[in-house]
Order: structure tokens, then C-alpha cells, then sequence
């Protein structure tokens, strides 16, 4: 079967690849993301797809690791032979030189696609992520912040973001020439500015975007460069704002009404976030039907050898409530259970990257048990990190979306070979969602208001 694919993707952790599935997917495009490479028998399943995406872990990994690890994704993707690779970063920007190093990223899609440049697209006003004159701007409960004094992202634990302008940030990562396409240029001649930047040698072109507006003109740059700059990074924006370009040129059909997926009486969760956001949802759910249920990380870290007992307790809490089980290694960054899991760190042998690993997989390991002893079919992850850890081990291949929920965090259905074939599931950033998110969730998503 001869698909015209028009886009793949690679993300750089499992919520923000379910973002970009969500923006094409209800946008009328058939659309697939997978968790690995799949094997030719499930992508058959999927063969008319005409968006593909694979998500991975690459936020945490060091730039060795994406020496090694991107090329073949990459180059798999390119193979199916959609005009645009995306490589998907979250919309704040998480990365550092040796954590989810974005410049490195950018260096080796050049190489595998063979790309003259590669735009940068970071802005996502759905998400209220907005970039200006090349600062970008995110938006909370509070308001909106320039990054570097943005109350979550400025203090992240692993990746602080100190600078918003992204190509300094970007500068610490590689060397490779860069230039702006900024506001002016967007609501001017933004074809001639890009021209400028290619003559000047410039390998990443950072593009604004404010509005509906500067959003369809940077998607235009995007579509109508692809043959040169087939390579682009970014956030969900760049999904955003090739759909805006593509409705407006009649290149897909304009959008069609959306619909929930029914609600459920109880849901499980499972959360590794320690965002003040996930803190309160958390505080949302425990008043309203979610019965709140603690995973000791700090206890495991101190003595490893207590992790299966920690699980099964946690399994047999979940399973046993009458309420949605909602599990989860701490409510907040002011939860004591954070100050402790510090304290084993520095008292103990395992070292931060290492707990965060070994609480995503038990988080994934309870999951799998509540959902086996309930049979309960709806879940929700919380968790960028957590969220890839607990696809794995519910041994999920492939997502598609369901029901719209916000921007970044659809109901999906999720599909593999064992018994979790056909879970409904929603993925979400820590630092996504409105307050009553798991409600939400358990009332079948759907669009508000």
C-alpha cells in the first residue's frame, strides 16, 4: 500500500510524542506513534498512516547516547518517506550539554537527512508557549513567565533553564551557526529572512511564534523549505503550525467536531512528577474520588533490596481500593517524601539518574499490577520520565489518540500483543494539565467549554 505520508517524528520522551500524535490526529490526519523501532508485522497494522512517530527516553541521555541511539530511528524514519523528520522536544526547552542535549540531536538528524539547515520551532500558543525576538515564554497556573525566571523550569532539578534565548542555550551544546527568523520578519517577508540566514551559513534557524498569525507563516517556511530543510526541531508547535499552513492551503480538510470517549467509574494512576502543577491535581483528585497512595522511593534508594516488597505493597493498596488508586512517589516539590529521597541520595551508592530510573520502572511494574488485578481499562501516567518507563512495562508498541483533553495530553488507546492491548491511556507532562486533569480523564476527555 503507497501511503503519502507527510510527516515522521522522533520525541525526545513519551508525553511530549503523544502531543505532537494528539495536534495531527485531530486534525483528521491518521496518525501512529510507537514506542520503538516496530517490527514489520505491526507496521503493517498500521499501514496507512500518514504520520509516524517513535518515541524515546533521549530527555535523560547524555550525547554518547545519541551518538548511538538516534541514528537508526532516524534513518528508519526517514525511510518511510515523509518530506519532514521532526525531532520533538518538550516546549520548555528541557536540555543541557549532558542531559537531552538538543544541539547534539540537531547535529546528527543533519547528517541522516542530509539537510542544508534546521528550523527550530519551539513556540506553541495552544500550550501558551510563546517565543519572542527569540526569548521563549511558558505559561502556568500563574501566568506567564520568560523561562529563566519561569517558577518551574528556572529550578528543575536536572535541567534548569537559566537563559531564554534559545540559541544561547543552544550554543552550549554545539557549535553550529545559527540564526533568527523573528516577529518582524514573520509579519514581513519571512521566505527572505530565512534566505539571509542559508546565505549567511547559518545550520539552525530559530523561528518565532506568537499567534495564529506568525504560527501559519512560520508553518509555510517550514512546508515550502522541506526539500532543503527536511530536518526540524521543535515542540508540538511545529505540528501546530504545519496544520494551520496545511488547512489554509486546502492541503487536508478543516477541522471536525471532537468527541469524549464516555466516562468510567474508577481509573488508576501513577505518578513520578514532582511538579507544583502534578501537586495540584493531586491535591484535586484526593477530594474527589482518587484515594492517594504512597511509593516509599526513599526507603528503596536506602536499601534497594525492599523494591519488590515496596511494589507489591503499593499493588495490593491499589487493587484493594474501592476508590481511583492514584500512586505516587511524592505530591509535590515541598513533600517531605522529596527531602528524603535527597537525603537517602546523598547517604547512599545510587546517584540521582539512577533513582529516577528505578522509581519510573516501579511506578510502571505498580501499574501493570493494579490494572491486572482490577481489570480496570483507563490509566493515566504523570511524568515525562515516568511516563516512558510505564509504557515498557505495560508493553504498549503503539499509541493513537482517542479524545481530546488540554493541548499536550490526549485519552489514547494503546496497543501491543499482552493483555494491555486496547488500555485507554493518557500520558502527561508534569507540568500539564488543569487542575481536575484525572477527573477528566475518568470522564472520558472530550473537548470543554
Amino acid at each position: 500500500m503507497t501511503v503519502a505520508r507527510l510527516l515522521s517524528w522522533f520525541g525526545d520522551d513519551f508525553t511530549g510524542s503523544t502531543s505532537v500524535m494528539e495536534v495531527l490526529a485531530f486534525a483528521g490526519i491518521d496518525t501512529v506513534l510507537f514506542s520503538d523501532i516496530p517490527s514489520p508485522a505491526l507496521m503493517a497494522r498500521f499501514a496507512g498512516a500518514q504520520a509516524v512517530g517513535i518515541a524515546s527516553t533521549a530527555r535523560t541521555e547524555g550525547p554518547e547516547w545519541m551518538a548511538a541511539n538516534l541514528p537508526g530511528p532516524f534513518t528508519f524514519l526517514k525511510g518511510l518517506g515523509a518530506p519532514l523528520l521532526h525531532y520533538k522536544v518538550c516546549s520548555t526547552f528541557d536540555s543541557a550539554p549532558t542531559s537531552g542535549n538538543i544541539g547534539k540531536a540537531i547535529e546528527i538528524g543533519l547528517e541522516v537527512t542530509g539537510s542544508r539547515a534546521a528550523p527550530v520551532l519551539t513556540g506553541a500558543p495552544q500550550n501558551r508557549r510563546y517565543q519572542a525576538f527569540g526569548h521563549l515564554f511558558a505559561g502556568t497556573f500563574d501566568g506567564v513567565f520568560r523561562l529563566d525566571r519561569h517558577p518551574v523550569m528556572a529550578r528543575h532539578p536536572v535541567t534548569p533553564m537559566h537563559e531564554s534565548d534559545l540559541l544561547k542555550h543552544l550554543a552550549a551544546q554545539t557549535d553550529l551557526p545559527s540564526a533568527l527568523v523573528d516577529l518582524e520578519a514573520l509579519w514581513s517577508d519571512p521566505q527572505a529572512a530565512l534566505d539571509h540566514a542559508l546565505r549567511a551559513g547559518a545550520r539552525m534557524v530559530s523561528i518565532d511564534s506568537m499567534d495564529p498569525v506568525t504560527e501559519q507563516a512560520a508553518g509555510r517556511l517550514l512546508w515550502e523549505n522541506r526539500a532543503e530543510m527536511g530536518f526540524v526541531a521543535g515542540s508540538q508547535g511545529v505540528e501546530y503550525a504545519l496544520v494551520r499552513h496545511w488547512q489554509k492551503a486546502g492541503l487536508i480538510p478543516p477541522p471536525q467536531p471532537l468527541t469524549g470517549a464516555g466516562r468510567v467509574e474508577r481509573i488508576a494512576v501513577v505518578s513520578g512528577s514532582v511538579s507544583p502543577s502534578t501537586a495540584r491535581q493531586i491535591g484535586w483528585a484526593a477530594a474527589n474520588g482518587f484515594e492517594v497512595i504512597r511509593f516509599d522511593a526513599a526507603s528503596v534508594i536506602r536499601d534497594p533490596a525492599q523494591l519488590d516488597s515496596e511494589i507489591a505493597r503499593a499493588i495490593e493498596a491499589g487493587a484493594a481500593s474501592r476508590a481511583s488508586p492514584l500512586v505516587c512517589s511524592a505530591t509535590g516539590p515541598d513533600d517531605p517524601a522529596v527531602a528524603a529521597v535527597r537525603a537517602a541520595l546523598t547517604s547512599g551508592t545510587m546517584s540521582g539518574p539512577e533513582a529516577n530510573e528505578m522509581i519510573g520502572k516501579a511506578l510502571g511494574r505498580i501499574l501493570d499490577g493494579i490494572l491486572r488485578e482490577t481489570g480496570l481499562r483507563r490509566a493515566v501516567i504523570s511524568g515525562g520520565d515516568t511516563s516512558g518507563h510505564g509504557m515498557r512495562a505495560l508493553g504498549i508498541e503503539a499509541l493513537q489518540a482517542l479524545a481530546p483533553t488540554i493541548p499536550a495530553a490526549p485519552l489514547c488507546v494503546g496497543h501491543g500483543g499482552g493483555i494491555h492491548d486496547g488500555l485507554q491511556i493518557a500520558l502527561k507532562g508534569g507540568q500539564m494539565g488543569s487542575e481536575d486533569f484525572f477527573g477528566w480523564i475518568r470522564d472520558g476527555g472530550g473537548p470543554r467549554g
